[in-house]
């Protein structure tokens, strides 16, 4: 015959398991959702992104410039920028909360030793153990650990978008630092033939042969060159100190600008590895909406029975020996849990879940269309950069024929020295703004390398 205590027990599992099924709910996979937005829109930019050029591929943004004294700033800023050190810390210290949380799903053992004493009795030593574990049932906790886990490396995956930044960084101050010395050259050329024209029109002015406008132009256009060039040489200052910043150093930066611009490589060659697939941040993204998905499961969870066992061994002596090692007398507890009513609290916080879990998938949808508009907008200044600098190239050629002939027909009198002077600022105006587009050129390469998600290598 069944024990009636059995059938009871037997009754109300059954019915908590009632409770439990009527608890869970359908919800809509954000996940599922968030690959369909990615697959949807590589397959419709990559046979446009595909056709600009046929440079050999790449596949970290260090193979974009080939330079060893480069490749050594980038690492020291890997190793000593406080902003990324201060990340890296951030996750093992969510790795260790992680190892922390695996302890819920083990038994946990506490002991204990305590004396007591009244008057007219002896001293009265207690010793205890209890050992109290809770069983897993529906895999709640399993499920928050992987949800810590997912979040985990979403954090990871944002520190790796950190440093692929950090290092775009780095190598764009560092193709900064050439542009404003190649800048600094071409205005002192500029400034040392202004002084030269100044000093000839002072000469034919105290010949009788020039008169005072001209003598204030040329003035003028000394002390404009003298602005810019003190300009262009904080310029230079400033973005030496932005480097500075990125190593994490206040020590002063001993180094030199080259003196020509580098070859820039244009990662599109193997495009088909390096779509959007590969970007830290929009991974990062997508493992945000599977951890607030499983922290969505664990809110429902936590509306179902729960079972826990606790054993007690405890003993009481007139010594400590005999109340460690003597012969304890032990308790074993069973107890089954169901939340009833706690005032909406455990419903709230699901509904909360679930739209936590919403709003992740709209984060990706956020940071999947900030990408593609980055990608877009760097193959469009590609395009645009590269028309410009192939017909500032033409102007240049010109302005610089048109100045030879100047010069010539100035020599033997057929044009005024004003004329040349319009010429010479012409072509050195052609010249400083050529100079400008193929540093903006070789700086939005990088930022096309970071928009199509190539990165540093290592971790």
């Amino acid at each position: 015959m069944i024990n009636r205590s059995y059938l009871h027990t037997g009754l109300c599992l059954v019915s908590l398991m009632l409770v439990a099924c009527s608890s869970t709910e359908k919800r809509e996979d954000f996940t599922s959702l968030a690959t369909l937005e990615r697959e949807a829109i590589s397959n419709q930019r990559v046979t446009q992104w595909q056709q600009l050029d046929d440079a050999a591929p790449v596949n970290y943004l260090s193979d974009l410039i080939q330079d060893e004294k480069l490749d050594a700033l980038i690492e020291q800023a890997l190793q000593a920028n406080p902003s990324l050190q201060k990340m890296q810390l951030t996750l093992q210290a969510s790795l260790w909360g992680i190892k922390s949380q695996r302890g819920d799903r083990l038994p946990s053992v506490e002991a204990g030793l305590s004396s007591s004493k009244s008057e007219g009795n002896s001293t009265q030593y207690s010793a205890d153990v209890g050992i109290r574990w809770e069983a897993d049932l529906w895999n709640k906790l399993a499920l928050s650990e992987a949800s810590s886990t997912k979040t985990l490396a979403s954090d990871e995956a944002q520190y790796q978008a950190s440093r692929d930044t950090l290092a775009a960084n780095v190598m764009k101050s560092w193709l900064a630092i050439t542009a404003n010395a190649r800048a600094i050259e071409i205005e002192k050329k500029r400034l040392a033939l202004l002084q030269s024209n100044e000093a000839l029109i002072i000469k034919r002015f105290r010949n009788g042969l020039g008169d005072l406008e001209a003598l204030d132009e040329a003035s003028t256009s000394t002390a404009q060159s003298q602005s810019d060039l003190a300009k262009y040489q904080e310029d230079l200052a400033i973005e030496k100190r932005n480097l500075q910043l990125y190593l994490g150093s206040t020590d002063p930066l001993l180094i030199s600008a080259n003196v020509d611009y580098p070859t820039v490589a244009l990662p599109l060659a193997s495009l088909p590895e390096q779509t959007l697939h590969r970007r830290p941040d929009l991974k990062a993204a997508y493992l945000s909406i599977e951890a607030a998905d499983l922290n969505t499961s664990v809110a429902y969870k936590d509306m179902l029975p729960s079972i826990s066992l606790s054993a007690t061994l405890s003993e009481t002596a007139e010594s400590p020996t005999k109340a460690l090692f003597g012969s304890p007398i032990w308790s074993l507890i069973g107890q089954l849990t169901q939340p009833l009513y706690q005032g909406g609290k455990l419903e709230a916080a699901a509904e909360i879940a679930k739209l936590e879990t919403a709003q992740a998938y709209q984060d990706y949808k956020d940071t999947l269309l900030t990408a593609v508009n980055e990608v877009d907008n760097a193959l469009g200044q590609e395009s645009l950069l590269l028309v410009q600098k192939k017909y500032t190239q033409d102007a240049l050629l010109s302005a610089q024929k048109n100045l030879l002939q100047y010069e010539r027909k100035y020599r033997t009198g057929l044009v005024e020295l004003n004329d040349l002077i319009n010429a010479q600022t012409t072509a050195f105006n052609l010249e400083a703004e050529l100079d400008n587009i193929i540093y903006q050129h070789l700086s939005n390469r990088v930022n096309l390398g970071l928009a199509l998600g190539l990165g540093v290598q290592g971790s």
